[in-house]
């Protein structure tokens, strides 16, 4: 089998990335080890407002809009609520949206190949093994989009994540309630959430109760953390959790946008290439606009027929847009008492408090906006074949 571009992993990153492309004219190949996009699903799905102006998803498979935050401190007593005018978050159906996406993806041209195994690469031929058995691709390029322990970075010899969180939740539907306002309730707990956060994010459709951080700090493990949160978790006032639930869970790099991820024969995207805010590890935006500024340099460099193209795909340039969430990222990695995380949630109460944690939690800054790379053609944001 022969093609411009292997894109190995199907999910939000691979989708994109192998659609622009197609739809630019280029051969392109997905592959994923799931024989179905709907499970094993891993992320919570979050959308942020930038995110939903600057990119085509398929509304229906979006939640009800949540513009209040609310954020607790260990005792869950006298949180900081904080409001929006604007519609800041919706949480995808990520199941629906893998399904749609990959609709969108095989009617742009894309050859998908659903329950096939990327197993390596020796001078642009990639080894697969699908259902019928051992394969080969000879391909111009290749994309990992595999997640964020990328076997594709290996083989490229790139950047690979060091720094990961580990992350944990459930997943159920809430009845109707015609007083409750959606709203993401977060709880700052060390010894739920060491490094990072617990949350209940409430749409008013479906709940979804969860924990994360350090996987060498939970000392009885990700799980047993994930069970006492849901015991006492704020913001599901008469809400009955059923006995049956949906479960995810995954690493999350936390580390910043990776150095080296391209090389002359491929490049990274998605979690492979760290694409994730490392303060609030929210990754679907930096998914998005990482995954568009690489279809971008493929299609320059697949027109052109010049591999040093893919230099321009430079993660070390695009780091320098995380300095002020890397060094938050460091201070919230040392929070390891409540009485601390006390402290930094009653800071958040004051005037510049409030002020910061408005810009963190609703600001536009979460991915820097890589300049488009000079000749290639205009990124269509994956709207429609004619957009």
């Amino acid at each position: 089998m022969r093609a411009d571009v292997l894109v190995v992993g199907a999910g939000l990153a691979g989708l994109w990335t192998a659609t622009e492309l197609a739809w630019r004219g280029h051969d392109v190949v997905l592959v994923d080890r799931r024989t179905r996009l709907d499970t094993t699903v891993r992320t919570t799905g979050i959308f942020v407002r930038r995110t939903l102006e600057d990119f085509a998803l398929p509304p229906e498979h979006l939640g009800p809009p949540i513009r209040r935050m609310v954020l607790y401190p260990p005792s869950h007593r006298d949180p900081v609520t904080l409001d929006s005018r604007h519609d800041e978050y919706r949480v995808g159906d990520m199941a629906a949206l893998y399904v749609a996406l990959a609709e969108r993806a095989v009617a742009a041209g894309v050859r998908l190949e659903l329950g096939t195994r990327y197993l390596g690469s020796r001078g642009g031929v990639h080894a697969l093994r699908g259902p019928d058995g051992p394969a080969e691709v000879h391909a111009t390029f290749v994309v990992g989009a595999d997640g964020a322990r990328s076997a594709v970075a290996r083989e490229l010899g790139l950047d690979r994540n060091r720094e990961l969180l580990v992350g944990a939740e459930e997943v159920f539907a809430v009845p109707h309630r015609a007083d409750a306002v959606p709203a993401f309730h977060c709880v700052l707990d060390p010894r739920l959430a060491p490094g990072y956060l617990a949350w209940v994010l409430d749409d008013g459709q479906h709940a979804h109760v969860g924990v994360a951080g350090y996987a060498d700090r939970y000392p009885d493990g990700l799980r047993a953390a994930l069970r006492r949160f849901a015991a006492s978790a704020p913001g599901l006032d008469g809400v009955t959790r059923p006995e049956t639930v949906e479960r995810r869970a995954g690493p999350i790099p936390v580390g910043g946008l990776l150095r080296r991820i391209a090389g002359p024969h491929g490049l990274l995207v998605g979690d492979a290439a760290g694409a994730v805010s490392p303060l609030t590890a929210g990754g679907l935006d930096p998914c998005l606009r990482l995954s568009a500024h690489a279809a971008d340099v493929l299609d320059l460099a697949l027109r052109t027929g010049d591999r040093r193209e893919l230099a321009r795909y430079d993660g070390a340039a695009l780091r320098t847009g995380f300095r002020g969430r890397l060094a938050m990222r460091r201070g919230l990695s040392l929070v390891r008492a409540p009485a601390v995380a006390a402290v930094g949630v009653a800071a958040l109460r004051t005037p510049p408090g409030r002020a910061a944690a408005r810009r963190i939690l609703f600001g536009h800054g979460s991915f820097p906006d890589p300049e488009p790379a000079r000749g290639a053609a205009p990124v269509r944001r994956a709207t429609s074949p004619a957009a």
